[in-house]
């Protein structure tokens, strides 16, 4: 078991105690663990704020990447191989695989804590409008250095629409737009919106 892992799992135990109910030192004995250690898990309101962000290794790319973040941030879907010539005009001497590497690790964005993933889907799957302003934030900058996530962001925000109106007749174009977006992950849900039999029976379905 990981660190991260083991301080995940004290912060729900601390936390499900104190919703009982339960006073800080009884966490204490019941968990065994220290009564400052209890304290600070209690005075996190979200166990995202307790993870630390991983530690890289200086590398080739680090002298770019303030250039990589505001080609990424003026241009979301800059392909990486034109980065990379850039980066070579630049004087950069290490590899493509590198390059690719360091973006995927998000490495050229500023440093902060990613958000899990099941954090980062309730952000799309709620209205812009209703996320507080941090989350907003956070979520702007990672579309902004994100294409796929950005897709991903308004296909979501497509399908809200469409069930929010019950627009059936559009059911089938998004499907066909989630497939041209190349987003594989989201295969397993149009199988089954297309085999939901409550959709099916949507008068302007087909």
């Amino acid at each position: 078991m990981t660190r991260e892992t083991t301080t995940l799992q004290r912060w729900h135990a601390v936390h499900n105690l104190l919703s009982q109910g339960v006073g800080l030192l009884d966490c204490s004995r019941r968990l065994g663990l220290g009564l400052n250690t209890v304290k600070r898990y209690a005075r996190v309101p979200e166990p995202d704020r307790l993870r630390r962000p991983p530690q890289y290794r200086a590398c080739l790319v680090d002298p770019y990447r303030d250039h990589l973040r505001t080609r990424r941030a003026t241009e979301p879907g800059v392909p990486v191989a034109h980065l990379f010539a850039e980066l070579k005009t630049l004087g950069y001497t290490g590899s493509l695989n590198l390059l690719h590497k360091y973006l995927n690790q998000g490495r050229h964005v500023r440093d902060r804590i990613l958000p899990l993933p099941r954090r980062l889907t309730s952000w799309l799957m709620t209205r812009p409008a209703d996320l507080p302003d941090q989350q907003r934030t956070h979520l702007d900058e990672l579309l902004a250095v994100c294409p796929e996530l950005t897709a991903l962001a308004q296909l979501v925000h497509e399908f809200a629409q469409i069930m929010a109106n019950r627009r059936g007749a559009e059911i089938d174009r998004w499907v066909e737009h989630v497939r041209k977006a190349g987003l594989a992950e989201l295969e397993p849900f149009l199988t089954g919106v297309d085999q939901d039999p409550a959709l099916q029976q949507w008068p302007d379905r087909r």
